[in-house]
């Protein structure tokens, strides 16, 4: 059986309400329409939308020509008398299927360019947020590329064998960024957490996603050092001591 899409795309409906497709095409639609009860639909929809479009195109003769009209068939009934309405109801049904294709044709094209502008629409929603995030990590870049900026190591123990994290530290400015990407992968239950011992007390300092590559933590005044855990989805209040992957002196 013919797709549904390939007929409503084509307007083969159209063109069958027209009797303009060939006789396997007509064969195809007119099973699609006794198999696919949408597709029947729509093409109800359609035939109504031409019966109306015909409505509205009739034109009242004036009285006079009716008047003409109901004599001269009182007086014969021949043939011959009727050959001329014959070829004006053609020329009107002609002109009546012509309105109905540009009417649906002119339906297609406003659907069509209301698809193309909300993809237009979504695309440039897309360029902002691109050049948003590239306005976001050049100013990382910038940061950790400051002078003032001391670079820390933060090397993986058994929990974490060959994993490396680099931490970014600017005391004057007090910012810190690290870069977890040498980190490995987590379930999708775990996450990393980064915590600042200040005299003994382990304070948070945020979450570690691996899925990025440059992080902003919290900075923590007299920090001694940085340690990393592992912790559930959602970060933890006290860090989970069983679960430290990797820590460093400040």
């Amino acid at each position: 059986m013919m797709e549904k899409k390939k007929i409503l795309e084509e307007g083969l409906l159209e063109l069958y309400l027209t009797g303009e497709l060939s006789e396997e095409l007509t064969t195809a639609v007119e099973e699609a329409l006794e198999q696919d009860e949408s597709l029947k639909e729509h093409f109800d929809a359609l035939e109504a939308d031409f019966e109306r479009l015909g409505m509205e195109q009739a034109i009242t003769p004036p009285i006079a020509v009716k008047t003409r009209l109901k004599n001269t068939m009182g007086k014969t009934q021949s043939t011959r008398n009727w050959v001329p309405l014959s070829i004006a109801a053609g020329f009107a049904l002609i002109f009546g299927l012509s309105t109905f294709w540009l009417y649906v044709q002119w339906q297609n094209a406003e659907s069509n360019l209301n698809t193309l502008q909300l993809q237009t629409s979504q695309l440039q929603q897309q360029v902002d947020e691109l050049e948003s995030e590239f306005r976001l990590t050049s100013n990382r870049l910038e940061n950790i590329n400051n002078p003032d900026v001391v670079p820390l190591v933060l090397y993986g123990n058994q929990k974490a064998p060959n994993g490396k994290a680099v931490a970014y530290i600017n005391h004057k400015s007090q910012l810190v960024f690290v870069n977890p990407k040498g980190l490995p992968k987590l379930p999708e239950d775990k996450t990393y957490q980064m915590w600042s011992d200040v005299n003994g007390e382990m304070i948070n300092m945020g979450i570690v996603p691996t899925d990025k590559a440059l992080i902003p933590l919290k900075y923590i005044k007299n920090a001694e050092s940085l340690n990393l855990t592992i912790e559930p989805v959602g970060g933890s209040e006290h860090p989970t001591v069983e679960e430290l992957v990797s820590n460093v002196i400040i």
